[in-house]
């Protein structure tokens, strides 16, 4: 009888090794597996936006401006500060900008600038009229001997 109870418990213990090792494949699947084959779908979908104009870097460091692209042959011509080299679409690493951002951030950029060019003839009106308001043949001494006796 003992006999049977000893092989009964090493039959047991073999079905739980067993179910050990698939959950551990099932954690590994779900740990590295799965989000690597997200990173990868991204990439991919990255790759599939590029256009003309996107600031890249390669899987060397190479920075550039994406020039051409060549869908059926899988390359990219990169220009990098005008030297024009061919890259496979693989070994774009990232896109450090898109080429419609950085229209947008020219815009905006040059937005502020008009603003501040509007608002400076504003403030020489207002100048202008202050002056107006003022005789005409006062000179400059006699403003300094007017505010020094108004401050009396």
């Amino acid at each position: 009888m003992n006999v049977l109870v000893v092989l009964a418990s090493a039959g047991a213990g073999g079905y739980s090794s067993m179910l050990l090792i698939v959950v551990m494949i099932v954690a590994m699947y779900f740990l590295m597996i799965r989000p690597q084959r997200k990173q990868q779908k991204k990439h991919q979908d990255t790759l599939n936006q590029l256009k003309k104009g996107d600031h890249v870097v390669t899987i060397g460091r190479l920075h550039g401006v994406i020039d051409e692209i060549n869908k059926e042959a899988k390359t990219v011509t990169l220009d990098c500060d005008g030297i024009y080299l061919v890259f496979d679409m693989s070994a774009i690493a990232t896109v450090s900008q898109r080429a419609a951002a950085s229209e947008v951030a020219a815009t905006s950029a040059s937005e502020p600038v008009a603003d501040d060019k509007e608002a400076t003839p504003a403030k020489d009106e207002a100048e202008t009229d202050s002056a107006d308001a003022e005789p005409a043949d006062v000179t400059p001494a006699d403003d300094a001997d007017k505010d020094a006796s108004e401050t009396k």
